[in-house]
């Protein structure tokens, strides 16, 4: 530890400053840049075992028995298929409220940007993305806004997730604004608060627990975001070392006292919130649901997101949003 702390004093000596939502402003350091992208930066049953669950009451004689068991047979996979397409069935908005041009400004492990591709995968709004260099920031230059993530619609700049995805919402969904979903769309908010108030400072301490956790983090992080080769090799260390420290601080800032403790409570809290429901939307998933999905994404297959699913209930509602988000709707370049 004592070889790391030397590689880390520039990064702790600004780590206590104020964090807010993906980055911050042009006045500070490229080692600040850097800790804010870092920091904020059930199998199912195949239809052909329901067939042969089936084929017993059906009890005929000779060759009509396999004729009549075998149309049997395909029309309950004809129809379980069916049903889980239903469950599956995305909700793509009208084509004619659909935005012709959207382009996402963002770090690609930020959990706020995660959150903003949850809510364009789920509605199959097609957009691009621009990697951010979280140290130069050159690539929103442009904007006076110098956070991630931005979202371009139609020329139009959107800013913080939980407003492009309220202001994108009422362009797409304006379905949603009737009085009848009030009861709904209250528990809606007050989850979608939750995630930015109190799931998202939960991350960190975790992914950053260790020095070996610290590192998986700041691979994820050099391999997917927009690093020269020499920044790469810089940040990955000399990140994760920084993290290691600035994670003990936040545990401090959120009285935080055991990471994976607090983790595994943010997971369940969640879970009873679901209360028996497939998502806290009731059959398809609303805002709160795609905005912890969304926070959750960047570190589900990491150590502590696997940890979590291990020893918490989640994973089966994790899964179910994986398949109900689907694939991605990125245009790739």
């Amino acid at each position: 530890m004592r070889r790391a702390s030397p590689l880390a004093s520039p990064f702790l000596s600004r780590a206590l400053l104020p964090i807010r939502e993906g980055g911050v402003g042009t006045t500070v350091t490229a080692q600040h840049r850097l800790l804010q992208a870092a920091l904020y930066g059930s199998n199912t049953t195949s239809s052909s075992s329901k067939s042969r669950w089936f084929l017993p009451a059906f009890d005929f004689p000779g060759r009509s028995s396999r004729v009549v068991v075998g149309v049997a047979g395909a029309l309950f996979s004809m129809a379980a298929a069916s049903i889980v397409q239903d469950v599956y069935a995305k909700e793509p908005p009208s084509p004619e409220l659909l935005p012709k041009d959207v382009i996402l400004y963002q770090y690609e492990a930020c959990p706020f940007c995660n959150k903003v591709k949850a809510f364009l995968d789920y509605y199959e709004i097609p957009y691009k993305v621009v990697e951010v260099n979280p140290i130069s920031k050159k690539e929103i230059k442009w904007s006076e806004y110098k956070k991630v993530p931005i979202l371009m619609v139609d020329g139009e700049q959107l800013v913080d997730s939980s407003d492009i995805i309220d202001k994108l919402g009422q362009k797409i969904l304006p379905d949603r604004t009737v009085d009848s979903m009030t009861e709904d769309v209250d528990e809606e908010i007050k989850w979608r608060r939750w995630v930015d108030n109190h799931l998202v400072h939960v991350l960190s301490p975790n992914i950053y627990r260790n020095t070996s956790e610290a590192l998986e983090s700041f691979d994820y992080i050099t391999s997917n975001g927009n690093f020269g080769f020499t920044e790469r090799i810089t940040v990955k260390y000399a990140g994760a070392a920084a993290m290691y420290f600035v994670s003990k601080n936040l545990k401090k800032k959120y009285n935080i006292t055991d990471e994976r403790a607090a983790l595994y409570e943010a997971a369940e809290t969640w879970v009873n919130a679901l209360n028996g429901r497939d998502y806290l939307g009731g059959s398809k998933p609303n805002l709160a649901d795609l905005a912890v999905f969304g926070v959750l994404r960047p570190i589900r297959y990491l150590r502590s997101g696997k940890d979590m699913v291990e020893h918490t209930g989640i994973g089966e509602w994790y899964t179910r949003m994986e398949n109900a988000v689907g694939e991605s709707s990125r245009i790739k370049a």
